[in-house]
């Protein structure tokens, strides 16, 4: 998994999976540039714990939802690290939950301006500035494989847009020695889906090893498809979901 001297961007790594993949990728020997959009002290922290581990963080304000702004962020963290970028992590993204029926067009519009519009914009800003050995991760859900209940229709419908982008990107890049490859988390503990939280019992029964994961898991996995090991592996999916899906 080692990454040493090369850059790359997470967006939305002020928290959660994307605060634990950009820290990985920083102890495996990465330059790591964070995207947040209100987390500003928490993207600060970030960016300190990289720098403890001898490597260059950036933070850098963006929304997502803006296309204009995805691109540029994968612009200026490209600037901000010497020049150029390897690795772009696709983690930002936002989930409207609930009946059908109940969900407001602004709130569809919103869901798919920062899970697919602003993925595929920094994707594509990605792909017009890496050379070959690029990686574009996109952190997808568990709910493209398997939605156990109702209310998700938004949010799966959004994170399952990422499995066609991922493979048409495979497809794409591949001959430039850039690959793609989406990751599915399943319930994983963070201040967004708390493993002590309301709905936390049910999601933990939907499971096969009866837990929720860690960030730093999902983080791992992202670590490995950002290296030289993984060269020869391009649009795929990986559940990394403690058997939500089995």
């Amino acid at each position: 998994m080692d990454t040493r001297g090369r850059t790359a961007l997470v967006t939305g790594g002020s928290r959660g999976i994307g605060a634990a993949a950009a820290l990985r990728l920083a102890r495996e020997g990465a330059d790591v540039a964070v995207t947040y959009l209100h987390g500003e002290r928490a993207a600060k922290e970030v960016v300190a714990g990289i720098e403890a581990t001898g490597r260059r963080g950036v933070a850098l304000r963006a929304d997502s939802g803006d296309a204009a702004e995805a691109a540029g962020a994968v612009e200026r963290a490209a600037e901000a690290l010497g020049g150029r970028l390897d690795v772009l992590v696709n983690n930002a993204g936002i989930g409207v939950l609930g009946p059908i029926e109940s969900i407001s067009f602004p709130d569809v519009d919103r869901v798919l301006a920062v899970n697919v519009r602003g993925v595929y914009a920094a994707s594509r800003a990605a792909a017009g500035l890496m050379g070959r050995g690029g990686r574009i991760i996109t952190v997808a859900s568990c709910m493209t494989q398997r939605v156990p209940g109702p209310g998700g229709t938004l949010y799966a419908m959004s994170k399952s847009a990422l499995i066609g982008l991922t493979r048409a990107l495979a497809r794409e890049l591949g001959g430039r020695g850039i690959t793609a490859n989406v990751v599915h988390p399943g319930p994983v503990d963070t201040d967004m889906n708390p493993a002590d939280g309301p709905m936390a019992e049910r999601q933990v029964g939907l499971t096969a090893v009866g837990r929720f994961g860690s960030p730093e898991e999902v983080a791992s996995l992202v670590a490995y498809l950002a290296g030289e090991e993984a060269a020869f592996v391009t649009g795929a999916e990986f559940s990394v979901d403690g058997g939500h899906a089995a």
